[in-house]
């Protein structure tokens, strides 16, 4: 289930957990505990342990006497990500520009040529995981640390919502057509009008998800 040489097995466990919690697998108030974890998983209590303590940290669980009580993203959580992806996600659009080469293009261009192909193909799940793909490409190679440090785990935190987005508001196609339309203000190094269309782009995200 783990794979030990690409990294920490707390690393992992808490990526298979903070996704779990994402996704939904673990409802609000569900008490996760160090016991439970290590059995359901296969894997001792100390890395679970160390997984349990960042995911505190994230504020996606509550310890109590009991155990770490799930309390995943709220709706005010998400306002609050939506809100700060549009005053930072512009800055990165237009530093992965001033940075832009023709590889970090080529790479953007292949996985939305692939978010297009699932899209074609109805998989929802496979489109969610290139959406994600596209914008954290952009993230990490903006050219700023900080930036990327800020985006990605706040990109992360949304799995849950724009999965259900996707699937229950018909978003699939419209998402694909903004990701070509920046793509393609990118690829002309237009930095004004990629700004735009990436605040476009989320606040179709956010309507999308609040509204839908």
């Amino acid at each position: 289930m783990f794979n030990h040489k690409t990294q920490s097995l707390a690393d992992q466990i808490f990526e298979r957990l903070e996704a779990d919690i994402l996704i939904g697998k673990y409802p609000y108030g569900t008490l996760l505990t160090e016991t439970a974890l290590s059995d359901e998983l296969g894997v001792s209590r100390t890395p679970v342990r160390e997984a349990l303590s960042r995911l505190e940290q994230e504020n996606l669980v509550l310890d109590t006497k009991k155990g770490m009580q799930v309390l995943g993203i709220t709706e005010n959580d998400l306002k609050d990500i939506y809100e700060i992806r549009l005053m930072l996600e512009g800055m990165a659009v237009a530093k992965f520009i001033e940075n832009l080469t023709e590889e970090k293009l080529a790479i953007l261009r292949e996985i939305l040529d692939f978010q297009e192909f699932y899209g074609g193909k109805h998989d929802s799940e496979r489109v969610i995981y290139k959406d994600s793909e596209f914008h954290e490409s952009i993230y990490k190679n903006c050219g700023s640390p900080i930036l990327c440090q800020t985006l990605l785990p706040l990109h992360k935190k949304v799995v849950k919502f724009r999965k259900a987005s996707i699937e229950h508001t018909g978003r699939t196609e419209k998402s694909i057509n903004e990701h070509k339309a920046l793509y393609n203000a990118i690829a002309l190094r237009n930095t004004d009008l990629a700004i735009k269309l990436v605040h476009e782009h989320i606040l179709n995200a956010k309507k999308s998800i609040m509204e839908g």
